[in-house]
């Protein structure tokens, strides 16, 4: 335990300026969802974020595409991330394949694969068109801002996570850094959604620390995206070379290097893959944007020479945040398998859904901290579990569930432990949601690990 930083709250290093009942620290997908289904329960929130806008990966890193959310014709994820999908595409910066075209086919595939709308997880070739989001970065800003403000979540932006308040294992509240120096926010349950357990690590929860992929997304102006796609389909040979190359530049990318956005013109490009690097060392972050950055550099020079309709590339932006796939991972009341993971094995606790795995409540909670919640990519899973589950819609139905949780204890005046998941499940569904309670027909269900 890092006992240093788990202060008394009579020994807070600033003013107390907010008390709520539920205070989320993070406020990315996993974070808006836990303070907006905390708040719509009933408790008063208190939502804090370090950067100066709301999304984390989904805007600030520009993961500019929505999946691991359907069981094949199912959608599985569905609650909060659905109402932001609603919202961007009445903005017109949502793109999703009808249900019609969510088949496998060659015309399937040429008309969906580059908005990134196939199954990624499928052996199939060409690989299944299904349910996937592209959407734009700023109308994720947009909407989590419309999503809060509805609520009655208290937001502070610019308020960067600085220690928890502990008091006798029992979480207070937390201690940020502003402008204008150190700040407590009490309340009665906290939420970690940072992404690396940055709560729930100093306030003395056990956890591992692993490390995976990191990215610095970009995205690129001026592409005639249909030329481009008519030279990959009359020139395949030529193109996968061409591709390859780009990728080995990069030091690696998913199989298809650059998606679609809603805007015309414009590209994302989810990568440079980066290895080696530690997404919670500052010096080892460091260094991955200046790697990052210069093979981005070097690939839009080859591009604009050797890919047709990238002749008039320019770099359009870079993400504000690095992508980091994983850090810290709790270690709590259960920690989540790859097995659990790939046998879809069915909880009976199970509070969220991903496109064919479930989550128990148990892996949302610390083992040795009080009052404490953690729903995102840090949830409690090994690190190969986690790699193959951490996707944004997932970690948003976790975020909700938490919220919900941290809104029953607050109401029944209990602790989020003694909460009952039935009643997680019941207001999960209530407010849209799917929580996994109904296992689906491919499921595994696990007797002893669902007592």
């Amino acid at each position: 335990m890092n006992s240093e930083l788990a202060i008394g709250s009579d020994e807070l290093p600033g003013p107390v300026v907010r008390r709520s009942d539920v205070v989320v620290v993070g406020g990315g997908p996993a974070g808006v969802s836990a303070a907006v289904a905390a708040a719509r329960t009933g408790a008063s929130v208190t939502l804090l974020e370090r950067y100066a806008a709301l999304g984390g990966l989904a805007s600030g890193g520009m993961v500019l595409v929505l999946d691991d959310m359907c069981n094949g014709d199912e959608i599985s994820v569905d609650g909060i991330v659905a109402e932001y999908i609603d919202r961007m595409h009445s903005m017109g910066l949502a793109v999703y394949p009808p249900p019609e075209d969510r088949i496998s086919s060659p015309e399937m595939w040429n008309r969906w694969s580059r908005w990134g709308a196939f199954d990624f997880h499928s052996h199939q070739s060409p690989k299944p068109v299904c349910y996937a989001v592209a959407f734009d970065p700023d109308a994720w800003k947009r909407a989590s801002n419309d999503l809060v403000r509805e609520a009655g979540v208290n937001l502070r932006l610019h308020s960067w996570f600085s220690r928890p308040v502990v008091d006798d294992g029992r979480l207070r509240g937390v201690v940020c850094e502003t402008k204008a120096g150190p700040q407590a926010i009490m309340g009665d349950v906290v939420i970690d959604t940072t992404g690396d357990i940055d709560v729930a690590s100093r306030a003395g929860a056990d956890f591992s620390h692993d490390r995976y992929l990191v990215t610095l997304v970009f995205r690129l102006g001026g592409i005639d995206t249909d030329a481009a796609e008519r030279f990959e389909q009359a020139e395949p040979a030529q193109a996968r070379a061409i591709n390859r190359k780009v990728k080995r530049m990069l030091g690696g990318a998913w199989e298809l290097w650059w998606l679609k956005t809603p805007v015309p013109g414009v590209v994302w490009c989810n990568c440079p893959h980066l290895t080696g690097y530690d997404g919670a060392d500052p010096e080892s972050l460091t260094a991955a944007e200046f790697d990052a950055r210069a093979r981005i550099s070097a690939v839009l020079d080859y591009i604009r020479d050797n890919l047709p309709g990238f002749e008039r590339a320019y770099l359009l932006d870079v993400a504000e945040q690095i992508g980091v796939r994983q850090t810290r991972l709790l270690r709590g009341e259960y920690v989540v398998t790859k097995d659990d993971i790939t046998q879809r094995r069915h909880f009976a606790d199970s509070v969220a859904r991903g496109r064919d795995y479930y989550t128990p409540y148990r892996a949302l909670l610390p083992r040795d901290v009080d009052q404490l919640l953690v729903a995102g990519r840090h949830y409690s899973a090994t690190p190969d579990a986690q790699r193959i589950s951490r996707e944004i819609p997932p970690c948003m139905a976790m975020g909700q569930a938490a919220g919900i949780a941290a809104g029953i204890a607050v109401d029944k005046g209990i602790t989020v432990r003694e909460v009952d998941a039935a009643d997680i499940q019941r207001l999960m569904r209530d407010q849209g949601a799917d929580p996994g309670d109904v296992p689906a027909a491919n499921a595994t269900i696990d007797e002893e690990v669902s007592a």
